[in-house]
């Protein structure tokens, strides 16, 4: 089975679109399917003609979603709606908020004045009844796992730059919490920390794949210095997110398993 991966789209359709056409997604005859590493929406500007188009690949049988943090974030933000948690402020600045609004039509003032119709119209979107229903905390191969942020794993924070990371026997068994705090890991430290699976690549997004080029290869900055935002290939490892609002692109690879 051939395999397009892409992870942490954030709603931009666009250099979405554009990376799977230069992979040659579209015109490819054979079994394929495209992996989605975790955290669909928020941020980009096109979260409808994202949703749309994820709709008609999972129709067809040809779509494998894993869910990501900002997944969790749009379900806190919906549980929490009743308590005005669209007025969060790490709501708004995660774009949590806008894709609400891409997704109903809705603007700010609509959310002031009528919230209870806003928020029971994003509640009925496909992208909560049917996307984040369909995902998974992880997909595995006989040669990788696909993950958003990293498996779970344990972690012993000794300063706000050393860490350790620890491996977790029956991690695929973890609890609901432990797989919510492992999106949030940046899995190319938890790799370089040597928490990998025996015999697997682990493919991943969450973090911007310029962090381990930079502070692992030596090559650019995180954010200037030339970043390179390119994947980010390691022992073990696949870093995918492209941090597209930064970049303008998403990375896309293909592997054949």
């Amino acid at each position: 089975m051939k395999y397009y991966v892409a992870a942490d789209l954030h709603g931009f359709f666009d250099p979405f679109w554009a990376a799977l056409q230069e992979q040659g997604f579209f015109s490819d005859t054979a079994a394929h399917k495209l992996i989605l590493c975790g955290d669909l929406f928020d941020r980009g500007p096109q979260a409808a003609e994202l949703q749309k188009f994820l709709l008609e690949l999972l129709a067809r049988d040809e779509l494998i979603l894993i869910r990501g943090n900002h997944e969790d974030l749009t379900l806190e933000l919906l549980r929490n709606w009743h308590l005005g948690s669209y007025k969060k402020r790490y709501h708004i600045a995660n774009g949590t908020v806008d894709t609400v609004c891409q997704l109903t039509g809705a603007d700010r003032e609509d959310l002031e004045k009528k919230p209870e119709e806003v928020g029971r119209k994003f509640l009925h979107t496909p992208y909560i009844q049917t996307l984040i229903p369909a995902m998974r905390d992880y997909y595995e191969t006989s040669r990788y796992i696909f993950v958003h942020g990293w498996i779970p794993c344990g972690f012993i924070p000794y300063s706000p730059l050393v860490a350790e990371y620890l491996y977790m026997d029956g991690w695929r068994q973890a609890e609901k919490e432990q797989w919510e705090k492992a999106r949030w890991i940046n899995g190319m430290d938890a790799a370089y920390g040597g928490v990998t699976e025996p015999g697997k690549t682990i493919v991943c997004g969450h973090w911007h794949c310029s962090y381990g080029h930079a502070y692992y290869e030596g090559r650019g900055g995180e954010f200037d210095q030339d970043p390179d935002f390119t994947p980010y290939y390691g022992k073990g490892i696949i870093a995918l997110d492209a941090c597209t609002v930064h970049s303008g692109r998403v990375n896309c690879i293909l592997l054949e398993d």
